[in-house]
């Protein structure tokens, strides 16, 4: 029934002139329900209108594309079907600890791992590479600890010829003690997140920080070892190529690298030495595109400390301007300095370093932590880490939009770090659904024993996108991890076009094996 306007009267109440409407019911007719082949055709416009929003809906696949799609929705309708069913099954609703073994025996999981895709746009220094490489560092000689793995604080590592001082211990003859299994999984523990009971065990998003804040300043001096930082970082590179990664920009806050002289390389040595060892790699490594840094201290810091911060990123940045490509500011948003802190220092900076900020990696609304995305948006950033709270900001959302802002969206570090706890409810939905500038990455996957990429794509694929979402999906989300990199014009345009052999390569060869074998490869 139709509402419209009868009256509208003007009374004159204590000297002002106040309106007053009236509505009433139209004598006009209801008007007429839609036949149902009407309703049906309506229903099926407003679908495909809303699915022509879709990230990636804007992609034709080709003859090979169409083959490996039908089996891959195959294997991803297998999971949602098991889920559905009984949700406790559906591995994205529960935590990724609880659901990893499940996970790795997925076949959607193994068909995800063969897809070449792209790059990694966030993730962390130290946290690169599985904890194989740091059990890997404790069997070098030289190597010292100091006290116990029962200790609330846990032992502490150093490499020297000879002991650091009183109550130091070999490494070596701690192992002796305890046989190297069972050394090598106290390590394991040590510097990872994994619990078999990750609810009870992380009760809250301050606790769970903690140890992970505590994990990186207590492996610092074991991987900052001159021959360990150079080797971490190479292994680390190996396994995101064979996880079919291959281009990586990470966060790194440039630690106090040493060697067994006592000598303490400075942050432009250091960086020497991951360029030196990157080329190195892709000497041996023709598909992987390469690397670049953005120089990412920690945000907990007075205003002198900062100081020093922006002098070693503008003096980093004139030295190596292709390889050190921007500026951040890491560490837990809540507890930490809020953006608006930094921004009279950072508007000096020169415009030629770009910003890549952390922002919004918070389930907090109004506050400081949420608050740091407006602060990003109107410095300028390239891109923002998390981006998590910005479904909350509706005016935001379309300045991303318009900036062409790319998020970097990491779903197992926002669950391990308890923003979420079903991936269902992770609000990047809203950016797949839309076709946000977006990007999948990692954040920190050796302390929660996952790949470089793969797990996350797995998750956002099956958990956080539509069910309806399929190969369009992970192929935009490839292309965009090159096209939102800080590669120059010129270097993207190579990147994209080598990545786009690889694809098609890995397109032609699934195609067959599906043709040959059916889905069950």
């Amino acid at each position: 029934m139709k509402l419209v306007l009868i009256v509208v009267q003007s009374l004159i109440v204590a000297g002002s002139l106040e309106a007053k409407t009236v509505i009433t019911a139209s004598d006009s007719p209801e008007e007429a329900r839609p036949s149902l082949e009407t309703y049906m055709q309506e229903r099926k416009q407003l679908i495909e209108k809303e699915q022509g929003c879709f990230l990636g809906s804007k992609i034709i696949l080709n003859e090979h594309e169409t083959i490996v799609n039908r089996c891959l929705m195959k294997l991803k309708k297998r999971e949602l079907d098991l889920g559905y069913k009984n949700s406790f099954n559906f591995i994205p609703a529960r935590h990724f600890f609880e659901m990893l073994e499940n996970i790795n025996k997925s076949a959607l999981f193994k068909f995800i791992r063969k897809l070449p895709k792209g790059g990694v746009l966030h993730a962390h220094d130290t946290a690169l590479g599985g904890t194989d490489l740091i059990v890997n560092a404790t069997y070098r000689e030289h190597l010292w600890q100091k006290g116990s793995f029962d200790d609330s604080e846990g032992p502490k590592f150093y490499f020297s010829r000879k002991s650091p001082g009183e109550d130091w211990q070999r490494v070596s003859d701690v192992r002796a003690g305890m046989t190297d299994v069972v050394y090598d999984a106290k390590i394991v523990d040590l510097f990872g997140l994994y619990d078999a009971d990750p609810i009870n065990t992380y009760k809250s998003i301050d606790k769970v920080w903690q140890k992970f804040q505590k994990m990186f300043f207590a492996l610092e001096p074991l991987v900052t070892y001159e021959p360990v930082w150079r080797q971490y970082y190479y292994d680390s590179l190996q396994q995101f190529h064979d996880d079919n990664v291959h281009y990586l920009e990470f966060r790194g806050v440039l630690p106090n690298v040493y060697n067994l002289d006592g000598r303490i390389f400075n942050p432009e040595e250091v960086v020497q030495m991951y360029i030196e060892e990157t080329d190195r790699f892709r000497e041996s490594h023709s598909a992987f595109l390469g690397a670049k840094l953005i120089y990412a201290p920690i945000r907990f810091c007075n205003d002198t400390v900062a100081d020093t911060y922006l002098e070693t990123a503008v003096s980093l940045h004139q030295k190596f301007p292709n390889f050190v490509v921007g500026f951040d500011l890491v560490g837990q948003e809540d507890t930490g300095r809020p953006l608006i802190d930094f921004v009279p220092k950072l508007l000096d900076l020169p415009e030629s370093i770009q910003f890549f900020f952390h922002a919004g990696e918070t389930n907090w609304y109004g506050m400081n932590a949420d608050q740091n995305l407006v602060d990003a948006i109107l410095l300028g950033t390239k891109r923002i880490g998390h981006g998590y709270a910005l479904v909350k900001h509706p005016h935001l959302l379309k300045e991303i939009k318009r900036r062409q802002i790319c998020v970097e969206v990491n779903p197992i570090s926002n669950q391990v770090l308890k923003l979420v706890q079903d991936q269902r409810n992770h609000p990047a939905a809203v950016f797949f659904s839309d076709d946000y500038p977006v990007v999948v990455s990692s954040d920190d996957p050796s302390f929660w024993r996952a790949s470089p990429l793969s797990h996350d794509f797995f998750i956002a694929f099956l958990g956080i996108a539509s069910a309806r979402q399929d190969l369009r999906m992970l192929k935009q989300l490839a292309q965009n991890s090159i096209e939102y990199s800080a590669m120059t014009v010129a270097e993207r345009k190579l990147a994209l076009k080598s990545w786009q052999h690889y694809w098609d390569k890995a397109m032609h060869t699934l195609a067959e094996e599906i043709v040959q074998h059916g889905c069950e490869m």
